[in-house]
């Protein structure tokens, strides 16, 4: 299994972010999280890229333990942020350079993955100090950076923010791809057109808890209506109006 968490739990003092938490992403899916404005979905995302330890439970990518052999599992893993981090004063170009020196990656290969990528997302902005850049253009250097390793596993938040309309598009396409060719691609969005469009199966967390997982076709059966993802995730996360609120059966 890709990524698999079982049972995670992470407080923040009082406050229970993510709670009980299991779930398994196979390779070659898209994945799409969804849940109002903090319901656990960035908490989870850092988990599972390192970057947070769970408070109790386990998770593993590539069926790498993350808490105690990280490094391992981050050599299997690509993550987005929401606020892309570049390095100011070095150029875009310099920054792919730098990543693909971290990862080991030959230099014959970034170059060629970097022209690739860049003319399908439209960058010709690598020769520029990326203190300059938009977020729409961070983005996209960002994105181009994570796959410079060719991940088994792709974890983005939010990876459309900033993105003019074609752009959209061509990640859209892109994630795709990366599933059809194996790669576990696990996104989280406020964009509910992305998710319907490109997501295999879908999750939706609440209040810390998984209310519900699976296919949309499968959603739209919990929710008893055949309307848009939008329309589904509002039935079920009214439903589940309370932190206290039961699961919803998966």
């Amino acid at each position: 299994m890709s990524i698999a968490i079982e049972n995670v739990t992470k407080r923040f003092g009082r406050t229970i972010a993510v709670d009980g938490l299991s779930l398994e992403v196979p390779p070659g899916q898209v994945f799409a999280f969804l849940g109002p404005n903090g319901a656990g979905k960035t908490t989870t995302i850092k988990m599972i890229s390192g970057l947070l330890k769970p408070d109790s439970g386990g998770i593993r990518v590539c069926d790498i333990p993350v808490s105690t052999n990280g490094l391992a599992a981050r050599t299997q893993l690509a993550y987005v942020p929401d606020q892309p981090f570049l390095y100011d004063k070095l150029t875009g170009r310099e920054f792919l350079g730098f990543v693909g020196e971290m990862y080991r990656v030959p230099i014959r290969t970034v170059d060629k993955r970097v022209k690739g990528l860049s003319a399908r997302l439209d960058i010709d902005y690598l020769d520029q100090l990326t203190e300059g850049y938009s977020h729409g253009m961070r983005q996209k250097v960002a994105l181009l950076a994570a796959l410079l390793h060719d991940p088994k596993v792709l974890v983005t938040d939010e990876p459309m923010v900033g993105l003019d309309p074609r752009t959209v598009r061509t990640v859209k396409n892109l994630l795709r791809e990366l599933a059809e060719a194996g790669t576990a691609v696990f996104v989280s969005t406020h964009t509910l057109g992305v998710a319907e469009a490109i997501a295999d199966r879908i999750g939706i967390i609440h209040h810390g808890r998984l209310i519900t997982v699976g296919t949309l076709a499968e959603l739209r059966q919990q929710a008893r209506t055949e309307s848009s993802l939008e329309d589904v995730f509002l039935a079920l996360t009214e439903e589940q109006s309370g932190p206290n609120a039961e699961t919803i059966p998966v």
